[in-house]
């Protein structure tokens, strides 16, 4: 039986049909009546998830609750803001069990940038020809509005130097057109509330409607002090959201983690299982809910290169369904094709830039599960024998030897030195749900060059190990870009679903010659939703106290030098690859 940590590719199965229900208990050495936790709830891709965490940002307790996903069109995914929230009360639920309700001094929401529609009484709107008005929720990777995202682009307004200078679909003004010109009846008309999925749980939390200054600046081109553009609202037909001070957006905002209203209002302090008027954090997208997680630990001791500089030399990757590499400055530096500079957007007081892949965890499970071999190797990965030993806390729980594992494990059996110069032969460009940074092309499409009539497992791993090298390709563009308008990063923070697979973690350090921190707490983003919280309860006096003390460093991986070379030639040929897209793309448009 060989001796792993199981993982999963991106953190969550992705299609409905494979969810499943899972929590994990960690036994609490010394728990004792006065001890005081914070709840962190981050609500990913397709699951709900939640953490009973220590001042000291130990995880407890965690639970997990599958969310659905639906479909109805291509490139069209919605969800329900009613499921969401009920999921959000289950795990709370779990988490909380057998503490005494005093103990929860705070509560965290973190959640992906989705759109949340709701009428003037804060019932559910439809947001699709469907007409059915659970399904509420424009998901984060919704490319619906590509169209109107193009519009906006080329329109050129100012508020366009924020985001790289391109309007991305995952964006919140693309999406509010694309409903306004396609279901103005049916939902436009009806819509009284818009919010972004993490400021919608804090209202349903505590009954405000304060938005975080997170999602509003990252996602709906607000910017502080000024606020709204107006001219910008009106420049792309969208002139109504103007009505009472910008009222359905949002005219209120504050720093993440500020206290919100008087806490958990009757209604959802009942629906959670905490006492009202516990304190609520303001919210955060998940990927900057994972920063918070890891960018600010104590490193003090591990000999890296970011030891003796300030934070902005650190660069957060959160790694699940797509990834995020967040970069923060003290000064504003507008990187091209790169989102930001964000004020106070994750860390109060210092400026980010976010970058991003729109399919990572979810481009290496379609890679894996479309090949042919793909029966033969859920054959090979079964588990054999009893299971090991539970695992350490700071490990993944075992779930049985899957797929990813046993394709690690397979890489190592066909190599004769490093695994890495098995993809020699082999190249992709990742780019299958479009470039979001720092090309900022929606329009791109993936590439794989090398391919041979071969449907063995050996050329299942082979592509499965290509794919994992064109991700970490991408993420060294994104750095190249980000270093080229200022930014010194030293050393990269990882977390997420993916940041728990071996191969992945190596070959981003091999890739980009920058060793790579994991945390302590593999779940960071439910710890830095609980840094909300613990924010909100005013037990820390801001956010950079409240990091620097619940994020740790768990493992520093490396980077293989002499691997250098061979990165080097892979990047030359990731770069020729974007060039001869562009050059087809030209041929093909030609008369």
């Amino acid at each position: 039986m060989r001796d792993f940590v199981a993982f999963v590719p991106f953190g969550f199965p992705y299609k409905p049909s494979r969810f499943y229900t899972a929590q994990r208990t960690v036994p609490p050495a010394g728990l004792h009546m006065a001890e005081l936790f914070y709840v962190g709830v981050d609500v990913g891709t397709a699951s709900v998830r939640a953490a009973l965490v220590t001042r000291e940002g130990q995880l407890r307790t965690t639970a997990e609750e599958p969310i659905g996903i639906w479909e109805p069109r291509p490139e069209h995914y919605v969800q329900s803001s009613a499921e969401i929230w009920r999921k959000c009360c289950t795990v709370v639920k779990k988490v909380t069990h057998g503490v005494q309700r005093s103990q929860v001094r705070g509560v965290g929401f973190d959640a992906t940038c989705s759109l949340v529609v709701l009428d003037e009484g804060f019932q559910p709107v439809a947001v699709n020809e469907d007409g059915n008005a659970e399904r509420n929720v424009v998901m984060w990777m919704d490319h619906r509005a590509a169209e109107q995202a193009a519009r906006i682009t080329a329109a050129g307004h100012r508020v366009l130097s924020r985001v790289g200078g391109v309007m991305s679909p995952e964006m919140q003004p693309p999406k509010l057109l694309w409903l306004k010109e396609n279901l103005k009846e049916s939902c436009w008309d009806k819509a009284g509330h818009f919010f972004d999925l993490p400021d919608f749980l804090s209202w349903k939390a505590t009954g405000s409607l304060t938005r975080s200054l997170c999602t509003l600046v990252c996602k709906w081109t607000y910017c502080p002090p000024e606020g709204w553009d107006a001219s910008f609202w009106t420049s792309i037909g969208l002139e109504d959201l103007l009505e009472n001070n910008f009222s359905k957006m949002g005219s209120e905002t504050c720093s993440p983690g500020s206290p919100l209203g008087d806490g958990l209002t009757q209604e959802a302090a009942a629906d959670l299982g905490l006492n009202p008027g516990t304190a609520v954090g303001s919210s955060l997208i998940d990927a900057h809910a994972g920063g918070l997680g890891v960018i600010g630990a104590d490193v003090r001791g591990f000999q890296l290169p970011c030891e003796h500089r300030p934070i902005t030399s650190r660069m957060a990757m959160i790694c699940g369904t797509s990834s995020c590499h967040m970069a923060i400055s003290e000064q504003p530096l507008f990187v091209p094709g790169v989102w930001g500079p964000y004020p106070s957007a994750m860390v109060p007081g210092l400026w980010l830039n976010e970058g991003g892949q729109s399919a990572t965890g979810r481009l290496i499970e379609h890679v894996v599960k479309g090949h042919a071999a793909f029966a033969r190797l859920q054959e090979q990965a079964q588990p054999r024998g009893p299971p090991p030993p539970p695992p350490k806390m700071t490990q993944v729980p075992f779930t049985g030897e899957n797929i990813y594992s046993y394709l690690n494990d397979h890489l190592a059996s066909m190599a004769s030195s490093a695994v890495d110069l098995l993809g020699s032969g082999l190249h992709v460009w990742p780019d299958f749900h479009g470039n979001r940074s720092p090309l900022a092309d929606p329009t791109l499409k993936g590439m794989v060059i090398g391919l041979t009539l071969s449907q063995t497992l050996d050329d299942l791993a082979l592509l499965y190990l290509a794919t994992i090298q064109a991700l970490a390709m991408g993420t060294l563009h994104i750095l190249e870009a980000m270093k080229e308008a200022g930014h010194d990063i030293r050393t990269l923070f990882l977390c997420g679903g993916l940041s728990k697979n071996p191969l992945f973690v190596q070959i981003h350090a091999n890739a980009t010659g920058l060793p790579v921190v994991l945390p302590d707490q593999m779940e960071a983003v439910l710890v830095g939703a609980a840094v909300l919280g613990a924010c909100a309860s005013r037990d820390y006096n801001n956010i950079q106290e409240a990091m620097e003390k619940m994020a740790k460093v768990g493992r520093v991986v490396q980077p293989h030098q002499e691997l250098d070379s061979f990165y080097e030639r892979k990047y030359k040929v990731f770069q020729q690859m974007f060039s001869h897209q562009r050059e087809y793309q030209a041929l093909m448009s030609q008369r």
